[in-house]
């Protein structure tokens, strides 16, 4: 094995043939990195983040980014550009391949692998075995495609009491080395499902895979690799790790290092220049004359103190009570609009992928969600009180390896969906370091990379989410730790943070109604369509119900999607 920097956060190459058959240049011919780099030594001392390596119970894994090229193809995948596959180099000494890597062309260079070292002192019943056979899953040597030569994609048979958790890939027919590979004993390996579609070819389908139950809890462990399928295997014919210790948050950041990983990585928000309906403080909102309503008990709303402290605790959420803008309308106009000044993101950090990647919730809140509009065709429609709702609640999440403190996604919340985006997709500040922009939609408030239109509908008709850069922005290095449930009592939990009930009353209206006075300017397939579209929607996007907070979100404790 090659000695190299445990961790090792940069991206290199090394063709291994004769490339001719490529026409022009790809995205993957350019290699990701961060506008600053960051190592292991970038954060404060103390404890075990970033520390390079992860014991997962008797196996140590680390992370590799640096790659030997294996095999291309240029054609098919996303933006028909085809995808590439690697091996991983520079593996520390000791240390074994798990898997091969590959990923898509319309992308640069960007990902990582977990190698493993038995470190469990056991003969008998080590955590790593040599598989006993290949089995050939996939070759590409009698298909007309634009390739680098033929490529065999072979799955290790693992011995009894083992798993394998990738694939070998080689350029040739012959099997590989027996001591390519190893496989994980079964204790330490957990379910994985497919995720990512990078590649297919009729029933052949090269996916992204990722462990099935995800959440702060969950002990499965991403791999990094892929599985080749012929055809519907399900699940997959390979597993993902587990960690086996008992001890998820081992490896998580301490006080000052969630400091130091917000001052890296804090992102800016872009609010549209025409956005009436601005964040706030919840400490604004509760200060400028919101109310705690009672069913049954209309007529006699409460003043909300400071903080939340007397809104009910009981992590009920039975529709008994509910909060609301204050009840005069001047006042009521006023604390719609929000407070930019005021605002600031409230954090929640939890352990993710058995503990080996720290993500990092960042919610904001607005007291006001303004009404929809819709594109339909080349038409723009204004949808009435469809949309709105009191008290909105929307969030992005940043997702850093506990391995060396780089930050490889980001998740985008889009009203009830949302969306993980790679670090090397997002937009980042200019002159800004490795600090994310990110654009938050007109009057609906969704999370997206990039400014322009995003359509929530199918062809040409749908919700628009319209997303600018102008003069409204937000820092959202501008934080208050709300909850890191991992690190006990060192963070206290505001008492609204456990406030169960909605934060705006039920909307009263009708969306026939509303639907009715929109149509009739509209011909009928297109009023079909438009209805169609916008009886798909949930409640939540259509302001029916008043939202609920951050930790009844299933998110709070699973992973985003």
């Amino acid at each position: 094995m090659e000695n190299s920097t445990m961790g090792s956060n940069c991206l290199t190459t090394c063709c291994t043939g004769n490339f001719f058959k490529k026409k022009k240049s790809l995205p993957i011919d350019t290699i990701f990195k961060l506008p600053v780099p960051v190592a292991n030594s970038s954060w404060p001392q103390g404890g075990n983040f970033a520390s390079g390596i992860i014991d997962l119970g008797g196996l140590q894994v680390s992370q590799i980014s640096t790659f030997n090229k294996v095999w291309g193809t240029y054609g098919g995948g996303p933006d028909n550009q085809g995808f590439t596959m690697f091996e991983a180099s520079g593996i520390p000494q000791g240390f074994f391949m798990l898997g091969s890597y590959c990923q898509p062309n319309n992308k640069p260079l960007f990902g990582w692998v977990l190698v493993a070292k038995d470190v469990s002192k056991s003969t008998s019943n080590p955590t790593l075995k040599q598989p006993i056979d290949y089995t050939l899953v996939w070759n590409s040597a009698s298909m007309k495609i634009n390739q680098d030569g033929p490529i065999y994609v072979w799955l290790p048979t693992a011995p009894d009491g083992y798993k394998a958790l990738g694939h070998v890939v080689t350029t040739t027919p012959n099997k590989p080395s027996f001591d390519k590979i190893r496989c994980v004993r079964l204790d330490l390996t957990d379910q994985c499902e497919t995720s990512l579609l990078i590649w297919e070819s009729g029933s052949f389908n090269v996916y992204d895979v990722r462990p099935s139950n995800r959440g702060i809890q969950a002990p499965g462990v991403r791999v990094g690799t892929f599985v080749a399928q012929n055809g519907s295997t399900e699940p997959p014919s390979i597993a993902c790790l587990k960690n086996n210790t008992n001890a998820i948050p081992k490896y998580m950041p301490n006080l000052q290092q969630i400091k130091a990983i917000m001052q890296v990585y804090s992102p800016t928000m872009c609010l549209h220049p025409d956005e009436e309906y601005l964040p706030s403080s919840v400490d604004w909102f509760f200060s400028n004359g919101a109310l705690l309503y009672k069913k049954g008990q209309e007529s006699n709303p409460v003043s909300i103190a400071p903080n939340g402290t007397n809104l009910p605790q009981d992590h009920n959420n039975d529709g008994a009570y509910w909060l609301d803008l204050p009840s005069d309308a001047a006042n009521k106009e006023r604390v719609k609009k929000g407070d930019l000044q005021s605002a600031k993101s409230y954090v929640h950090v939890k352990p993710m992928l058995g503990g080996t990647f720290t993500d990092i919730a960042m919610w904001v809140f607005y007291p006001f969600n303004g009404p929809s509009r819709a594109k339909v065709e080349f038409i723009n429609v204004k949808l009435g009180k469809i949309g709105e709702h009191v008290g909105d609640w929307e969030h992005v999440t940043l997702r850093v390896s506990n391995f060396n403190g780089e930050l490889w996604q980001v998740y985008f919340s889009q009203h009830s969906k949302g969306a993980w985006v790679d670090s090397s997709q997002i937009e980042f500040q200019s002159g800004g370091g490795n600090k994310p922009l990110y654009y938050s939609s007109l009057h609906g408030h969704a999370s997206y990379p990039h400014a322009g239109l995003n359509l929530q509908g199918t062809d040409n008709i749908g919700i628009r989410n319209d997303t600018a850069k102008g003069d409204k922005m937000m820092d959202m290095g501008a934080f208050e730790l709300v909850s890191a449930e991992y690190l006990g009592y060192a963070v206290i939990e505001p008492p609204w943070l456990n406030y169960f009930r909605e934060w705006g009353p039920k909307i009263d209206y009708s969306i026939d109604v509303e639907l009715k006075k929109i149509e009739k300017f509209l011909p009928k397939n297109l009023k079909d369509a438009l209805e169609k579209i916008m009886r798909s929607l949930p409640s939540e996007v259509l302001g029916e119900e008043g939202p609920t907070g951050p930790k009844v979100k299933n998110n709070w404790i699973g992973d985003e999607v």
